[in-house]
């Protein structure tokens, strides 16, 4: 049986870059201005630069409905993953489609199956699973699913969804919360001997979570100085649950503006020329990373898909 690395190959050594897609979610915390105006022309625009230009995959991330307390800092606007990823798997031939992360225990693993069977299967084969506990109580509640207990309910949908997103018609699980069989869905998963499964998260549990049922890692939120140590934790508790695929490690790199930006892009934000920017990014290599999600400062879509090629084509060869 092969290893569970992704829809594409990570070579020993070299990192391999995705991005997180905008207008999809339009968080205060990273959302450019022109998002706010933005639609399905600038996410197609997006996808397509970024099979242009070498990205590994495009990701959409997952919340249901936000609750008056919090929508101003993370506002209402959060597309739904299948459906974006769906729309933008028609446009596109080789990316990847990362939901990251989807908020799967909101939700039979059974339904979960069945949109995201379908979407691997629409796709090609170009889907990576990307999960997470989720963090919003209201949002729970409005669905009738478990906030408290968000942890136990992950843990066997992840288990479950192993098993409904394989290569059988009538797949079987038997479980605390959940048990299926005699129940058939088709069409199946394109990806064979099934859908990667990477988990979301930085807690300890999510990092357990990662090393013990995770095909791939999904930090969020890590520094750079906290990664050797929790991915030392992730492979020791892999190491001791005797799982032998290696994961796939990943980070989300600090802003990025290629060139010299003349205007204010935040003083967190890693700018200037390609060798500066491919050097700074090595480091999390030599961490043990394998893929870095990037995110770059933009006044528009254009200067957006701009930077996109400016680092796929003068940046990329050099990590």
């Amino acid at each position: 049986m092969a290893p569970f690395a992704a829809p594409f190959t990570v070579e020993s050594g070299r990192l391999v870059y995705g991005i997180q897609l905008p207008v999809q979610s339009q968080s205060a915390l990273y959302a450019e201005p022109w998002e706010a105006g933005a639609g399905p022309a600038e996410l197609l625009a997006v996808a397509r630069a970024a099979e242009r230009h070498g990205f590994a995959y495009v990701a959409c991330c997952e919340h249901v409905a936000i609750p008056r307390r919090l929508a101003s800092a993370m506002s209402t606007v959060w597309y739904d993953p299948v459906a974006t990823l769906a729309y933008l798997a028609a446009a596109t031939e080789r990316v990847c489609l990362l939901s990251h992360v989807a908020v799967v225990g909101l939700r039979h693993p059974l339904a979960t199956a069945k949109q995201y069977a379908t979407l691997d299967h629409l796709s090609g084969g170009r889907l990576i699973l990307g999960v997470g506990a989720g963090h919003v109580e209201e949002e729970f509640a409005a669905l009738g699913a478990d906030f408290d207990g968000r942890g136990g309910v992950l843990d066997e949908t992840i288990d479950a969804l192993k098993a409904a997103l394989g290569e059988e018609e009538f797949p079987v699980w038997e479980g605390e919360r959940f048990s299926f069989r005699d129940l058939g869905q088709r069409p199946r998963p394109a990806q064979t001997p099934r859908v990667p499964v990477w988990v979301g998260g930085s807690s300890r549990a999510a990092v357990r979570r990662a090393a013990v049922r995770g095909d791939g890692w999904l930090p969020q939120g890590d520094p750079r100085e906290a990664l050797p140590a929790q991915i030392a934790r992730l492979r020791a508790l892999r190491a001791q649950a005797g799982v032998e695929e290696p994961p796939v490690i990943g980070a989300i790199a600090e802003p990025l503006y290629v060139g010299e930006p003349g205007w204010h892009v935040g003083r967190r934000t890693l700018s200037g020329k390609p060798e500066r920017i491919a050097e700074s990014l090595r480091a999390y290599a030599a961490m043990g990373v394998q893929q870095i999600q990037v995110r770059f400062r933009s006044r528009s879509v254009s200067e957006l898909t701009d930077q996109m090629a400016a680092f796929g084509d003068e940046v990329a060869p050099l990590l």
